[in-house]
């Protein structure tokens, strides 16, 4: 954004700034602000390793990529956030103004652009002078915890093959440096790289290694990406009573009824994990079983596929049963700062995933992690700034369309 611009935008968010105590009256008290350029682009991200297998996947590499649009209006304020829209799509927004986007009295974006109302949600905030976390309801924590999810196989990367140990070891020094407290540690390694009683092995042992270098008060929590079944992740627990599984996600191909009986066994044999599970969902219908017979603990819909208004609904239908929500969230550096205004909007929040990725095109001012938990800048929309120099020779321009 050029300085001018900048000014012009900084001016209208003050005087903007009455809207704000008007979130729940009528549409027409928005002003009339139309949008009048959208610009769509990937970001690519930076992550400080390589991170190598899960159970399915090959080596997730060191770089992530986000799909992107930058939404300008006749007011001189803009948004910004993840959309994986078309061209065609996103040119549907032309020419609109945000009155016909946001219903107020519903609390949610509508258009064309689906869960990709990210970067509306980021212009409502400017415009009315609020968080998005304030527009959604501001019933989380202060303090949003969170955890690192980058703990895959690095034990199955040559590199570190000879010296694995050690390399948990580092990953888990690195993620305490970010902040962290919580780790999230991927396991399934007979399921497709080894043979079964040679990773399940390997599982234990390098979550050994990992608690041991960690101590007994840092949060561990482990994903299989279903390449455990139901006995073989009852018997982890058993060979291992006293880990102190803080949760166990994607632990087998998940069914409300091999759930329920999971949540049972533990319950039985009087531990505290949390069964986590759904970021395969792709509707919000996909949960609703889970969810009346709250046969998980944790709801993880993917952040990108649901957005802000998916995960709010489904936020919605959890809250009912008492189950918690952490969206699922890898290889996206802009779904973590949505996570972050989603768990300083709701009650029901468990914890936030980081993937450690980063940019120099996305400035993030006030969003921090401390002693495992996040700070969420008190600003208008997301608090994500563009480094336009940066904009303008790092990142891929995939359409630019004005009205």
């Amino acid at each position: 954004m050029r300085r001018r611009e900048f000014l012009k935008l900084s001016g209208s968010v003050c005087l903007l700034a009455p809207f704000s105590s008007c979130v729940g009256s009528a549409r027409e008290l928005l002003p009339e602000i139309e949008i009048t350029r959208v610009v769509g682009f990937d970001l690519n991200c930076q992550r400080n390793k390589v991170a190598g297998k899960n159970a399915v996947k090959d080596v997730h590499g060191s770089h992530a990529r986000d799909q992107m649009i930058r939404v300008y209006t006749n007011a001189g304020l803009d948004g910004i956030g993840h959309c994986r829209v078309n061209e065609r799509t996103a040119g549907r927004i032309l020419g609109k103004n945000l009155k016909e986007l946001y219903d107020i009295e519903n609390n949610t974006m509508t258009g064309a652009l689906g869960a990709g109302t990210m970067a509306l949600w980021d212009l409502a905030g400017k415009v009315i002078g609020k968080p998005v976390y304030e527009l959604l309801g501001a019933k989380g924590s202060k303090n949003v915890p969170v955890y690192d999810g980058s703990i895959y196989f690095a034990d199955l990367l040559p590199k570190y093959e000879d010296n694995w140990q050690d390399r948990f070891r580092q990953e888990i020094d690195m993620g305490m440096k970010l902040g962290h407290r919580a780790f999230k540690v991927k396991i399934g390694r007979g399921h497709k790289w080894m043979p079964w009683d040679a990773g399940y092995a390997r599982d234990k042992e390098v979550l050994e290694v990992i608690r041991r270098h960690a101590g007994p008060k840092v949060i561990i929590g482990v994903d299989s990406n279903n390449g455990y079944t139901l006995e073989k992740a009852k018997q982890l627990l058993l060979d291992m009573p006293d880990y102190n599984f803080a949760f166990m996600e994607e632990m087998f191909p998940e069914t409300v009824e091999q759930c329920l009986e999971f949540k049972d066994f533990i319950k039985r044999h009087g531990w505290k994990t949390l069964v986590a599970d759904g970021e395969s969902g792709r509707e919000v219908e996909f949960y609703e079983p889970f969810i009346n017979a709250r046969a998980v603990d944790v709801c993880q819909a993917d952040m990108r596929q649901f957005g802000v208004d998916g995960i709010m609904t489904v936020a919605g239908l959890c809250k009912e049963k008492n189950i918690l929500v952490a969206p699922h969230n890898w290889g996206s550096l802009i779904g973590y700062y949505m996570q972050l205004q989603v768990g300083r909007a709701i009650g029901n929040f468990y914890r936030a995933e980081q993937d450690p990725v980063s940019t120099e095109v996305i400035v993030a001012e006030g969003y921090t992690i401390k002693d495992g938990y996040a700070t969420v800048p008190a600003v208008p929309g997301f608090g994500l700034t563009v480094n336009e120099e940066k904009f303008a020779s790092e990142v891929k321009v995939r359409f630019d369309l004005k009205a």
